[in-house]
């Protein structure tokens, strides 16, 4: 672990991913001091103002360590996995143990004990496991990526599963990260409250796969399964029995209009429409 002397008051986990990694560019670019955190270091972009520390969120004593001295912690929900809850329990206790004394939390929209897609029902006792610590907190409760939208589609263009017409109201990655830059730069603004994040914009699937055939060249189209074929479709994967579930919910989520909120929070907060799926496109492809 690498941290030197510097009192750096916020931590952001998750910065060699993509929304950590514009949340601490941007930190940096206004100048506030921060401390990375990862599982390793060497991975970590070199930015002024910024120390580091190498922790997992399940390693408590590395943990302790990491986020000592830490004010506020911005805290991107861990990857996917079996043991995810226990991890982010031991990383919640930990911040608590050294001090930090408020979380900015990215969740999921609609995140509750009997939501439809099974990785929000995660995100709610994460949620919980936050509240109960005594912890001043601000949950960042994130629609489905724009971002994920093209990667739905297999090698063939075919984007498949149960989300029959429903419609999602999906938000870039770019939008969250410039959301959660506001929040830890006026945290007395924020305390308490829980952000629902979404695009400007409902779509279908099949509406989704027409933008993308259109701005990108690539032919693209949806198609819909049953429940049965969603599991069949995706069993040669061999995955675990909850991530296939979590596969298969991204899609009945949507068919069950649990994804279709639209709001304005993101220009309340940052001054700017959120980015539509047909504008993300575009800009990715200037970038390219």
């Amino acid at each position: 672990m690498s941290v030197d002397s510097r009192s750096a008051r916020i931590a952001v986990t998750g910065a060699t991913g993509h929304i950590g990694g514009l949340v601490t560019q941007s930190l940096a670019d206004a100048g506030v001091p921060q401390r990375l955190i990862a599982r390793s270091v060497n991975r970590l972009p070199q930015l002024a103002g910024a120390d580091s520390a190498e922790t997992t969120y399940g390693d408590q004593e590395r943990a302790l360590a990491a986020l000592a001295g830490i004010d506020t912690l911005f805290m991107v929900s861990a990857a996917e996995s079996a043991d995810r809850l226990d991890q982010h329990r031991t990383f919640i206790d930990a911040a608590a143990a050294a001090g930090v004394r408020h979380i900015v939390y990215t969740s999921f929209l609609g995140a509750a004990p009997d939501a439809t897609f099974t990785l929000a029902r995660d995100h709610w006792v994460t949620e919980e496991h936050i509240r109960a610590s005594g912890l001043a907190f601000t949950f960042l409760r994130d629609s489905f990526y724009l971002d994920f939208l093209p990667a739905l589609a297999g090698e063939d263009g075919v984007i498949r599963g149960p989300a029959g017409d429903g419609l999602v109201g999906a938000v870039a990655r770019s939008d969250i990260a410039a959301v959660a830059v506001s929040v830890l730069q006026d945290l007395d603004s924020h305390v308490g409250q829980t952000y629902n994040l979404t695009g400007r914009e409902a779509l279908t699937l099949s509406e989704a796969a027409s933008i993308i055939t259109e701005v990108t060249g690539k032919r693209t189209t949806y198609v819909e399964e049953t429940l049965e074929e969603a599991y069949e479709s995706r069993a040669s994967y061999n995955a675990p029995a909850w991530e296939l579930d979590a596969w298969v919910s991204t899609y009945t989520a949507i068919a069950q209009g649990e994804l279709a909120l639209i709001t304005t929070t993101v220009e309340d907060l940052v001054g700017r429409p959120p980015l539509t799926l047909r504008e993300f496109l575009t800009a990715q492809l200037d970038i390219a």
